[in-house]
């Protein structure tokens, strides 16, 4: 346990290099943003593709334990407005590309995406797509509340192309439930899931969160088992990010009703065994799958990509965030929208676009960020490539990692172990040479384990 006590410290997730906090905003502008747009497009479009994220933020109720972006409401009117804005902000988009763009990879997120009705999120995605080609290998997902989530809405978006759902389960027991008020039975999880297979989606995800109040090594069995029941293909088993200072509504509790560290890596050593004995093969940060599924089988050919979505198999260089806070990346440069809808819905219509600020890509940048990608993607990383500038701090950080079987330094070739997986975030951020030199991570991002 000396290594959780050392390693359980505040470190980002790397959706991106560098995160967020630590973006230079004083040499970005719309103008160079939408430079990098074209000049990534005009190099990715063709070849792999562009991919899009699509943030709904709407929520009928907060669950307490969430730190995404949303919108708490029962008003269902709200639904027209914001697509309105989504689609002319795509518009512009669609304007400054020389081309018709290829989608190879959309994803709807939240919030809950499931908020808004079958009839529209059909009309919205048909609006998106009425100006571009979608990929003939494309990956449409979404993310599902199984309380919401109606065989209709299923339907509606198999009709669209989406092939690949994501369901917010969480945890299954009564007191933790009521804690985090997202109270669903097992009996909507069971019917989403059915539903999903039926209508055939191929491949279902389930999101599981470990540390939350509350929870016990054998109320976290309990989930686990039951959902492994339904066979979902992939498990996204996170840990759950205490951020009251940044989320309000993580005050409902207190850092008492909350497991220890000690006792919160017992929570994820159990749920890892009981994944592990049931095929689920280990793929990086948080994920697991089945050794049929497309991530796991990307993971064995080192094509395993990461980006704002998280981990995904297309490996496109250009993502563009729609909606409220939506991120986009750019691969030359950052940008996030902004934050407040009516905000986002005034920007769109005033100048199209509706990003408040971003971050342009240095070369050290870039050659961070593959480094980074190497090691939460592949496992493996060259440090004899000369572009990527490790200073005598880190290289003692490696080898005391190497001593506590965390990784492997063969040759200059970093590799990381078994063991050393549940670390993985650590690893990383030995190369995040801006968060080292700037502000510590305390108030910013959560523990790692």
């Amino acid at each position: 346990m000396d290594l959780i006590k050392k390693y359980n410290i505040p470190v980002p997730r790397y959706t991106s290099y560098p995160t967020v906090p630590y973006w230079d905003q004083s040499n970005f502008t719309s103008t160079k943003w939408e430079q990098a747009v074209v000049k990534c497009f005009n190099e990715s479009n063709s070849k792999k593709g562009i991919s899009l994220y699509i943030h709904l933020p709407y929520c009928e109720s907060l669950c307490t334990y969430c730190a995404c972006n949303t919108r708490i409401t029962k008003n269902h009117s709200v639904e027209q407005g914001y697509m309105d804005s989504i689609i002319a902000e795509w518009k512009h988009y669609i304007q400054m590309f020389p081309e018709r763009p290829i989608i190879r990879e959309l994803h709807l997120g939240g919030g809950t995406p499931t908020f808004f009705s079958p009839e529209n999120l059909r009309y919205l995605i048909e609006a998106l797509m009425e100006h571009a080609t979608i990929h003939p290998d494309h990956e449409f997902s979404f993310e599902g509340h199984p309380n919401n989530t109606t065989k209709e809405h299923l339907a509606a978006l198999f009709a669209v192309g989406f092939r690949r759902v994501s369901y917010g389960i969480q945890d299954l027991n009564e007191k933790v439930q009521t804690t985090i008020n997202r109270v669903q039975p097992l009996e909507n999880v069971i019917n989403a899931t059915k539903w999903a297979r039926e209508i055939g989606y191929e491949s279902i995800n389930f999101d599981l969160v470990y540390g939350l109040p509350f929870q016990t090594v054998a109320s976290v069995a309990d989930t686990i088992e039951k959902t492994l029941a339904l066979k979902p293909d992939r498990i996204a088993f996170y840990s759950y990010a205490h951020v009251p200072w940044l989320r309000p509504g993580q005050r409902a509790y207190t850092e008492v009703d909350l497991p220890d560290d000690d006792y919160k890596r017992k929570l994820y050593e159990k749920g890892k065994q009981l994944l592990s004995e049931k095929g689920y093969r280990d793929i990086g940060m948080d994920h697991f799958s089945l050794e049929g599924d497309a991530l796991y089988i990307a993971a064995q050919n080192k094509s395993l990509h990461r980006n704002f979505m998280g981990y995904t198999t297309t490996g496109t260089e250009l993502l563009l965030g729609l909606g409220a806070s939506s991120i986009s990346d750019a691969k030359y440069a950052y940008a996030q929208n902004e934050k407040k809808v009516e905000d986002y819905k005034e920007a769109v219509a005033k100048q199209g676009i509706a990003t408040f600020k971003g971050h342009w890509m240095t070369d050290s940048d870039l050659h961070t960020k593959k480094a980074i990608l190497d090691v939460a993607c592949k496992g493996v990383l060259d440090l004899s490539n000369n572009k990527i500038q490790i200073k005598e701090a880190q290289w003692v950080q490696l080898y005391a990692m190497q001593k506590e079987g965390i990784v492997t330094l063969n040759n200059k070739l970093l590799q990381l172990t078994k063991s050393g997986m549940a670390f993985l975030r650590n690893v990383c951020s030995v190369f995040d040479a801006r968060m080292q030199v700037g502000k510590k991570g305390d108030k910013i991002f959560s523990k790692s384990i």
